[in-house]
């Protein structure tokens, strides 16, 4: 079976090539907006939101001052809800999306799009769903998915835009209505350019999908018997028979030999990925809901440095696009590879050893960034925005490669947002953080014991690319192992032959 799309219909490549670029701009316009709050907050302060927060106090020197960090609460308290429910809500979506399919996980994401405004919660499960379209690419799934993710981490920088615009005096209510209607470009996209259930990996040579030819498609013939067991039968005989009527099903059924979804949330693979993610998005989620105080503080109250670096990091955001490729080269890097003998296919070591070197140069970063994030000089902000932009552009895409390649594809969707419900579990730490920056560090989040234990906690993140290679370097050695032994037949069988 290609998985190259080789044999492919030229109006299926045109279909294919513009579901591609309009996911992309789907990403990088509507899906993780919610990541771009320092603008928004900025916005919002010179609008005076949650301004009866601030109270009068007295310095150290007797000057009368305005105190800003009840004001300053209530915004981390906001972006704490926001950037939960994006992560809780993509389990939510993946439920529907394994139980039924596409279209209607799709369309329940563009009803709770519109319907959240400008906090934009829906913002990882309209993403999620986006990076089936990666199985259209076969050997360059990996690299698709890490591109989509780059627009995802791009589109933090649509609140810069829109507080441009409000400073050339476009109303603020004016462009949050204009995000709102992107939900009509989500469902326009979804009739035409999706499939009513899924796309399979890799796609079989005839494969259609679209408003009409994905219903038709799906039916199966009345000559195929039922499985055995519900959602368990022998997958490639059905799929030989089902390509004889040229009908394929897309909907991926569990092979009795797979793992359940139990084993696979027991498995140590899925512990050391949620760890990974949680403690580095939540030193992300930490540094973003506190980065306008601390710019605030590093420039001593000037509202024109404030806004000058905000743009600056809008903008740096904006590049993760650029960036979020080359993980992806990493990862598919040896797709023209002949595969392992005796392996099961969607586990090739090949891909754990890609996984090895992404997952450690993405912990890499992120102390990087930690370490930055904690030295109070204000130039230094803008390496640490760069640093920001390259780890956020590594650490969502390689989860999802790592998770597509190393766990049953019918499981794919319960367990990529059962992580990121974890890891919102986890994120709500980052309220306490600040309360403790707030109460007890005089709302200095520089504050020395604090970002040393981040970035200790960042240290544990590196337990997940070490797990990967230990567990490619048993395989080596069991493969090693298990080639002796046949050598070792072999060469007895020799002997035992008659000159």
């Amino acid at each position: 079976m290609s998985t190259k799309g080789q044999g492919k219909p030229h109006h299926f490549k045109v279909r294919q090539v513009f579901t591609f670029i309009t996911g992309m701009l789907e990403c990088l316009f509507f899906a993780g907006i919610i990541f771009g709050w320092a603008s928004l907050v900025f916005l919002l302060k010179s609008r005076g939101f949650f301004g009866s927060f601030c109270v009068n106090t007295t310095n150290s020197d007797g000057a009368r001052v305005q105190d800003c960090r009840g004001q300053d609460e209530q915004f981390s308290l906001v972006f704490t809800i926001a950037s939960f429910m994006n992560n809780f809500l993509t389990f939510l979506n993946g439920v529907i999306f394994d139980r039924f399919g596409t279209l209607v996980a799709l369309l329940c994401s563009c009803i709770c799009d519109f319907g959240e405004g400008c906090l934009k919660c829906e913002t990882h499960p309209i993403e999620f769903l986006l990076l089936k379209v990666a199985n259209l690419f076969g050997a360059h799934r990996s690299t698709i998915i890490t591109i989509y993710n780059g627009a995802f981490d791009s589109s933090s920088g649509v609140f810069v835009l829109v507080k441009l615009a409000y400073e050339s005096g476009i109303p603020l209510k004016a462009s949050f209505l204009f995000l709102a209607t992107g939900s009509i470009y989500h469902i326009l996209r979804t009739i035409f350019l999706f499939p009513r259930t899924s796309i399979p990996y890799p796609p079989p040579d005839h494969y259609k999908y679209g408003p009409i030819t994905s219903i038709a498609m799906e039916e199966k013939p009345h000559d195929v018997e039922e499985p055995e067991r519900p959602g368990v039968c022998n997958y490639e005989l059905l799929k030989q028979r089902l390509q004889r009527n040229h009908v394929f099903i897309y909907q991926m059924p569990c092979f009795p030999s797979e793992k359940t979804f139990r084993e696979c949330v027991l498995s140590k693979f899925f512990f050391f990925v949620v760890l990974w993610l949680s403690v580095i998005q939540l030193r992300h989620y930490l540094f973003i809901g506190t980065l306008n105080p601390m710019l605030e503080r590093l420039a001593d109250g000037d509202a024109s440095v404030v806004s000058q670096y905000i743009n600056a990091f809008a903008f740096t955001q904006m590049c993760g696009l650029l960036v979020a490729p080359m993980n992806g080269f990493i990862l598919d890097r040896h797709k023209r590879k002949p595969p392992v003998a005796g392996i099961t296919p969607g586990i090739e070591p090949a891909d754990l050893n890609s996984a090895v070197l992404s997952f450690f140069l993405t912990s890499l970063v992120s102390l990087i960034f930690s370490i930055c994030a904690s030295i109070p000089v204000l130039p230094l902000q803008y390496f640490t925005f760069i640093a920001l932009m390259v780890n956020y552009s590594f650490v969502y895409g390689g989860m999802a490669a790592f998770v597509a390649m190393t766990f049953p594809p019918c499981h794919f969707g319960k367990l990529y947002g059962f992580i990121f419900g974890l890891s919102a579990v986890f994120s709500l730490l980052q309220y306490a953080c600040f309360a403790v920056v707030e109460e007890l560090l005089d709302g200095d989040p520089l504050y020395v014991s604090m970002n040393i234990g981040l970035t200790i906690l960042i240290l544990f993140s590196f337990s997940h690319p070490l797990n990967v290679f230990l567990h490619c370097r048993a395989l080596a050695s069991q493969r090693a192992k298990a080639n002796k032994i046949t050598d070792m037949t072999t060469e007895s069988q020799l002997l035992k032959e008659p000159l």
